[in-house]
């Protein structure tokens, strides 16, 4: 046999006219594996935003596929239609190490598809000798069977597939006007008949994601789970995910039940909280502006909404309007409140003395050294990550003062202590920017000097608890009468 790569730019070829070949593998082994890189020409019609197909022949040995009457052969785009990502740069100097597109299409409107090459073409032939039924052939596999009479019996051609779950976005190229020639990895591999199907399947479901709404980034998360992940790790992935889902439902359910109650800021930064508000904001907008998984992106922007409600209980805001126009009114303290913003105002003000130079010193370093698409990402988020749990110790020192950990939502706690050692997992395993990654093993510290705390200072019945209350003082229920 013989395996032969043509390009073209029609999706439809009857002859020989028109068609480029780029790979031609002379006596073609399907048990033997390989990968071979080769430049392909770009013709004007795909450089001005048009599209290039693959055609892919199986056939005899020095027999021309359009003459081989029992060759197969299966199509495929080498380009893809993308919205191009905003390029990042060095702020300071300009400088980019990302594909430079040319000035006509650095002019058009930045939510413009255009073509992006595919620099992979993965190729696989199934091998299993198997007899089907020819009565109740698998609709999967029925699709790229090709059937041959011979004599009595009824055979089918080997069997050609394309892995597009291998496209990667991250292997995508923009093609520039300018470019003439384009490499192409073209690599192959046998496949059994349960893999094939299995493969089949997941293409279905990935195309079926995107009908339903899903975006070009998101279906190519759903690739590189299947893709990129050995078995083992995909299975980890599955259960971790399903433990940190829960978790944060429960994390979110007992830290609004514990908001919801609460009468008193007794023992509780009010600074944490309006800073925790501020990060969580920021934090949420930096990872919607980098695309990150939703599987992180959902419970950011949840947990964004729960903060800002927090805020509004802790500065005990309320909101009275006056015809069209809202007027914002806040509660007075009472005397233990105030002993408590004490505590946290001097907490701040020993911070400040170590915050302020390492915010500023971060943001001059993300400015030189790291490349942002915007100012507003640069100088914020570089200080909210690289040094947010700084803005959590006003809560130890407060605890420290006090001795006393009783007003804490502990339930709360404890189910952002398990996605926290969760998110370490997930570190290495879902997509997401550096920063937040560190910003995971930095929730451990902050958590174990927590424990530290509730471990030196054991619940005393006397002191209020999470809810502005003793135990001491809780009424006494009236005896159950028979």
């Amino acid at each position: 046999m013989q395996l032969s790569v043509y390009t073209t730019t029609r999706s439809n070829i009857g002859a020989e006219s028109n068609i480029d070949l780029v790979l031609n593998v002379e006596d073609f082994d399907i048990e033997s594996k390989f990968e071979r890189t080769v430049n392909v020409s770009v013709p004007k019609k795909t450089r001005n935003n048009g599209t290039l197909y693959a055609y892919i022949f199986l056939h005899h040995a020095g027999v021309l596929p359009w003459h081989d009457g029992k060759q197969v052969h299966i199509v495929s785009p080498l380009t893809t239609y993308m919205v191009p990502k905003p390029e990042e740069i060095n702020l300071l100097t300009g400088e980019s190490t990302t594909q430079q597109i040319e000035a006509e299409r650095q002019t058009s409107a930045l939510d413009e598809p255009v073509s992006h090459w595919r620099s992979r073409l993965t190729l696989n032939v199934m091998v299993d000798d198997f007899v089907f039924d020819g009565s109740s052939l698998p609709a999967d596999v029925h699709r790229y069977m090709k059937m041959v009479q011979l004599g009595k019996t009824v055979h089918y051609l080997p069997i050609l597939f394309i892995d597009q779950l291998s496209n990667r976005v991250k292997d995508l190229m923009v093609i520039n006007r300018s470019t003439t020639e384009l490499p192409l990895t073209v690599s192959y591999d046998k496949i059994s008949l349960g893999k094939l199907r299995f493969w089949i399947h997941m293409q279905d479901a990935v195309y079926s994601l995107q009908q339903f709404g899903f975006s070009e980034k998101d279906a190519d998360e759903v690739k590189g789970i299947f893709v990129d992940t050995n078995l083992y790790f995909l299975a980890l992935t599955f259960f971790v995910a399903a433990f940190h889902l829960l978790f944060d439902f429960l994390a979110f359910k007992n830290d609004i039940s514990f908001w919801k109650k609460k009468r008193s800021m007794i023992g509780m930064s009010t600074k944490a909280v309006l800073w925790r508000c501020f990060s969580t904001v920021v934090i949420f907008l930096f990872l919607l502006d980098e695309q990150t998984s939703l599987l992180v992106l959902i419970p950011a922007g949840i947990g964004a909404v729960i903060e800002l409600w927090k805020v509004k209980k802790a500065l005990k805001m309320t909101i009275k309007w006056q015809g069209i126009r809202p007027k914002i009114q806040f509660g007075a303290s009472n005397d233990s409140e105030k002993k408590t913003e004490e505590y946290d105002t001097q907490a701040m003000k020993y911070l400040s003395y170590l915050l302020y130079p390492l915010c500023i010193g971060g943001a001059a370093y993300s400015l030189l050294n790291v490349k942002y698409k915007r100012y507003f990402f640069c100088i914020l988020s570089s200080g909210v990550y690289a040094f947010g749990f700084l803005f959590m110790l006003p809560q130890l020192f407060v605890n420290y003062k006090m001795k006393s950990v009783a007003h804490l939502p502990w339930k709360a706690f404890t189910y952002k202590a398990f996605n926290t050692f969760i998110d370490d997992i997930f570190a290495f395993i879902i997509t997401m920017p550096t920063s937040h990654r560190l910003a995971c093993f930095r929730d451990d510290v902050v958590f174990l000097v927590y424990l530290y705390q509730r471990w030196l200072y054991p619940v005393d019945k006397s002191r209020v608890n999470e809810y502005g209350e003793s135990y001491e003082e809780k009424p006494k229920k009236k005896a159950h009468r028979e």
